[in-house]
């Protein structure tokens, strides 16, 4: 089954991503039907595991969002369960070297253009019977975190890494590299700057930059900036919890 993501970049449209924190197959179910072009699952931050992960997917293949997962680090093991469960884009925290983005490459890509080991155990059923490895590496969006300094003095090097397909910018450890506090909507200068910067490389490489976001307001003002990837609201958490306050106040005359 094609990416709908990758297909979104390629005809040069922004995507609006969900960000999943609750490990539960009910709410990633009801979550997936607002509307988004894709819905991550956060095993990094949030309380997932890999079998709430797996149950999430559940609940959003009926709205046809495209599945994704923000994995806990840079590591084979766990980029290769979530693949199999049938993510078709993986966010990685971390990847401050062009190592490091090779690595990541090689752990997400099928033989011979990486190592992943084969077994797709649920992802199988998103393709034709027996064809899913042949389109796993085509369609498997890899999508390296840059979230420090380090990361950005290598910037060049890790986006050059064949099959890197967008870069994700955390801008709460992006601040904290930089001795800023962390927030999400920012608006210093210097991180403006950064963000400038990174979409200058990744356009003229053809690469999406995507950005995690707190308000819809400001998330709208970054792809009118340039960025092809948007997570609105940090979390569902965030938005449950603010559209509680909001009906309370509002119940309240306050």
């Amino acid at each position: 089954m094609p990416n709908k993501v990758k297909a979104a970049w390629q005809a040069g449209k922004a995507v609006v991503n969900g960000w999943l924190a609750i490990p539960n197959a009910f709410s990633a179910e009801m979550y997936s039907q607002a509307g988004w072009d894709s819905v991550t699952v956060d095993m990094q931050h949030g309380v997932q595991d890999y079998l709430s992960c797996v149950a999430c997917f559940q609940g959003m293949q009926p709205s046809g969002v495209t599945p994704m997962v923000r994995v806990p680090w840079n590591e084979p093991g766990i980029i290769g369960k979530v693949l199999d469960a049938g993510a078709y884009g993986v966010i990685c925290p971390m990847v401050n070297t062009e190592a490091e983005a090779r690595q990541l490459v090689q752990y997400s890509k099928y033989p011979p253009k990486g190592t992943r080991s084969n077994g797709p155990i649920r992802a199988g059923v998103y393709g034709e019977a027996g064809g899913y490895q042949k389109t796993a590496n085509d369609e498997i969006l890899v999508i390296p975190m840059i979230e420090t300094q380090t990361a950005l003095d290598n910037l060049e090097a890790i986006l050059d890494v064949p099959g890197i397909d967008a870069i994700y910018v955390g801008p709460s450890d992006l601040g904290l590299s930089l001795g800023m506090p962390a927030i999400l909507d920012r608006e210093e200068p210097e991180i403006l700057k950064i963000y400038e910067r990174l979409i200058k490389e990744t356009s003229k490489r053809g690469i999406a930059a995507g950005l995690h976001n707190s308000s819809p307001k400001y998330a709208k003002k970054m792809i009118d900036m340039g960025f092809k990837l948007v997570t609105v609201g940090g979390n569902e958490v965030g938005l449950m919890v603010n559209a509680a306050k909001a009906a309370i106040k509002e119940t309240r005359g306050g």
